[in-house]
């Protein structure tokens, strides 16, 4: 009799109650998961994987629950510098009078250090994936890379001189040379970045469009997410931001849109017709009382979209799970139909939602063989989760960023039991420290 031969994994996952999120919500309880190299190999029963697998490491997460990585689709990581600056103030007074005044004190190296900081936060969250819009974005890229986090970066571009770079045509050559920098990172990929149509002339938006197109990288703007940016545009152009970028045919599947908060039905239309993917970044868009997202009827039209956090000097923290809770109650209230913006819609916008807007949805975002293992692990141990009826309803209305106490990026585990494994997290935050007292002495 000849014994059959286990497939050797390197991490197997197991004892746990396992959410795939794929397409056939399938729920284990207990489950597991098998690891090879970056690679989920397997996910299914408890009781099915002993014969199967030959795990070099195990990991009984009992009492646990295991579910794919959450994904930050647009954020600025080292505005975490500027956490708490300039609050309870209008997006433009915030931006203008103290935001562009404080970036200009900023360095290369105090965007390395703010991302750093960032990155802690964001793992210690859950978050494995993060987009990235900001100045000095090779540090940022620098700083992901350090962490073993997942991320899609831009160089911020706007009409006027940057910090960085210069003038414009040199922030579009400093595109250009990230895009290359990075090209086959297992991790980190690079966006065309301009801000917004209100700091960007259409000839600086053609330029961007050619370069996403030259190199097939998404291209990411700043989209409708004030009535002040929506009356401005209209007094330069004639039109508000959707139609001005309709008009410039810069509407198209390549283009990723944040906030999108003031839009008409029309407007709307327009976006699904175009296959644009948009950002939703709830608590930003309530702190700075620019309105509510018309999320649900982007939806209902066929939208891509995914969560983000926005910076921390707009949100003041870079918690997704805080975030999928206050998007479910809002879009309830504002819509008064408690059915709307159900928990399972809300996970499913920050994962699978967030993998398909920035162009990974064949990678990341849910537990599947062949895509890669970007996992984290929560502990429902705990007063605050007990007893446990709805899944779904615990990760959105009871859980939070402390209860997350694993979390994996392409294979390698970088947080365990709240320890930081890529980051020395106290040094980053006593250099943290000491930039804020340099931007606000």
């Amino acid at each position: 009799m000849t014994t059959q031969r286990k497939t050797p994994v390197d991490l197997l996952i197991h004892n746990a109650m396992v959410m795939t999120l794929n397409d056939a919500a399938d729920i284990f309880q207990p489950g597991a998961v098998a690891i090879r190299d970056d690679e989920i190999v397997w996910v299914g029963p408890e009781d099915s994987w002993a014969e199967q697998f030959e795990p070099r490491e195990k990991l009984n997460m009992a009492g646990g629950l295991v579910m794919p990585g959450l994904i930050n689709a647009h954020t600025h990581a080292a505005m975490t510098c500027f956490r708490g600056l300039a609050d309870d103030l209008p997006l433009s007074v915030w931006l203008n009078d103290h935001i562009f005044p404080a970036e200009k004190k900023i360095s290369g190296e105090v965007v390395y250090k703010g991302t750093l900081l960032a990155c802690a936060e964001m793992i210690l969250g859950g978050i494995t994936t993060f987009c990235d819009m900001y100045l000095f974005e090779d540090q940022v890229a620098r700083a992901a890379h350090e962490a073993s986090m997942r991320a899609l970066v831009g160089e911020v571009l706007y009409d006027f001189p940057s910090p960085n770079y210069g003038p414009p045509e040199k922030g579009l050559a400093f595109t250009r040379d990230l895009i290359q920098a990075w090209q086959g990172d297992p991790l980190i990929s690079v966006a065309v970045e301009p801000h917004a149509v209100y700091t960007c002339s259409p000839e600086l938006l053609y330029a961007c469009r050619d370069i996403s197109e030259d190199f097939r990288v998404p291209m990411i703007i700043h989209l409708a997410e004030s009535q002040d940016e929506v009356n401005q545009v209209k007094e330069r152009y004639g039109l508000s931001p959707v139609d001005h970028l309709k008009q410039l045919d810069l509407l198209s599947p390549q283009l990723i849109a944040d906030h999108c908060v003031v839009l008409t039905e029309e407007e709307m239309d327009v976006l699904a017709e175009s296959g644009v993917r948009v950002v939703h970044n709830n608590e930003s868009n309530m702190k700075l009382a620019n309105g509510v997202a018309p999320v649900a009827k982007l939806l209902e039209r066929g939208v891509p979209v995914g969560l983000g956090t926005d910076g921390c000097a707009s949100n003041n923290n870079l918690d997704m799970l805080a975030e999928m809770d206050s998007v479910a109650k809002l879009h309830k209230v504002y819509r008064m139909d408690p059915t709307i913006m159900d928990a399972k819609t809300v996970i499913r916008l920050a994962t699978r939602g967030g993998a398909r807007v920035l162009g990974l949805e064949e990678q990341i975002g849910s537990l599947e063989p062949g895509k890669k293992a970007d996992i984290i692990g929560l502990d429902l141990d705990k007063p605050h989760l007990t007893p446990l009826y709805n899944i779904y309803s615990h990760v959105v209305y009871a859980a939070s960023a402390a209860d997350v106490t694993l979390n994996i990026i392409n294979g390698g585990v970088v947080m365990r039991n709240r320890e930081l494994l890529t980051l020395d997290v106290e040094r980053v935050m006593s250099e943290v420290r000491a930039i804020a007292k340099q931007i606000k002495p």
